[in-house]
């Protein structure tokens, strides 16, 4: 996904030495942004501390509800053993996962690039949180990684299409595409791994990791939206058209890929029961009965608020 704007091309056309602030926030909006960060400087997450690591991780426990599986419901998974079942849960939390890692380790620098951007003209608020949001995000991927080799989990490809676009392509744009990206991907992740694993029968030590990255990201979320809604509600309409229609084409994308990953066919002990190959397969999968459910639950909220902003 290539993003085009007349309004963008003509912002970074500007000379370098132009400094305009490019996250304009009201007098409330910063007021709040200083809340989030007294919030993360009295309680900053400590990988040491943040899980009681030596409890380990009990892989005979569920990953995650059972019927949070990508093909629950169908042919395929009431053809496979409970063990295999099990193991295809504990795959699938491993693409989450991996999903934040390559998410989360590109947004320091694409955070703090904007920092170095705009080093005199950001509101102080903004400025300040950007580099606590870094940080933060520097944590939660370390979190992540020593989660991931504990459960001797795989680390699956970058996200197709997305990882280039945070490492290569949001740099050269205006924030508020990498602000709008960051929050799209990284809210949609975080509502579906909340929904799915804050029940008794989910690994103790998984349930308990979510929750603690949960209460870092929600500060992240609300930073988020308090910025978008504000460019949203500031920017010419003529301007917002193409942006809409490109993040309603990005999170149609996004959808499809977080409800069903091919690459879960390269790392399972057994065949994998459905051609990862096949278009129609794996499109049927994607639209079964369970799937649109699941999305409807988990990501309503994501849904309704990009609604509000036109996207859709």
């Amino acid at each position: 996904m290539t993003f085009k704007s007349v309004y963008y091309e003509e912002i970074m056309q500007k000379s370098p030495e132009v400094t305009e602030n490019p996250i304009r926030l009201s007098e409330e909006d910063r007021a709040k942004v200083g809340v989030l960060i007294r919030a993360s400087h009295r309680s900053p997450m400590s990988l040491e501390d943040v899980l009681p690591w030596n409890d380990g991780i009990d892989k005979s426990k569920l990953p995650k509800r059972e019927d949070g599986g990508w093909i629950y419901g169908t042919e395929q998974w009431r053809g496979l053993t409970g063990d295999q079942q099990r193991e295809l849960l504990w795959k699938e939390l491993a693409r989450d996962i991996s999903m934040f890692i390559w998410l989360e380790q590109t947004l320091p620098p694409l955070y703090v690039g904007y920092v170095n951007k705009y080093p005199f003209s950001l509101h102080p608020e903004v400025y300040e949180y950007l580099m606590i949001f870094s940080r933060e995000e520097i944590t939660h991927t370390l979190m992540f990684r020593r989660y991931m080799k504990m459960a001797g989990l795989p680390l699956f490809s970058p996200p197709k299409g997305f990882y280039a676009q945070f490492t290569q392509q949001l740099p050269t744009l205006h924030p508020v595409f990498g602000i709008l990206s960051t929050l799209m991907i990284e809210w949609g992740t975080e509502l579906s791994v909340m929904y799915l694993t804050q029940r008794d029968e989910v690994d103790p030590l998984t349930r308990k990791m979510i929750h603690a990255h949960h209460m870092e990201e929600a500060r992240h979320i609300a930073f988020g939206k308090r910025v978008i809604e504000s460019f949203f509600a500031s920017t010419p309409a003529e301007a917002l058209a193409p942006i809409r229609d490109q993040f309603a084409q990005i999170y149609r994308s996004y959808k499809d890929e977080f409800t069903f990953n091919r690459d879960i066919g390269l790392h399972t002990s057994f065949p994998f029961p459905i051609d990862v190959a096949d278009d129609a397969a794996v499109a049927q999968v994607r639209t079964s009965e369970n799937n649109r459910r699941l999305n409807s639950e988990r990501l309503g909220e994501l849904d309704r608020w990009l609604a509000q902003l036109g996207i859709q």
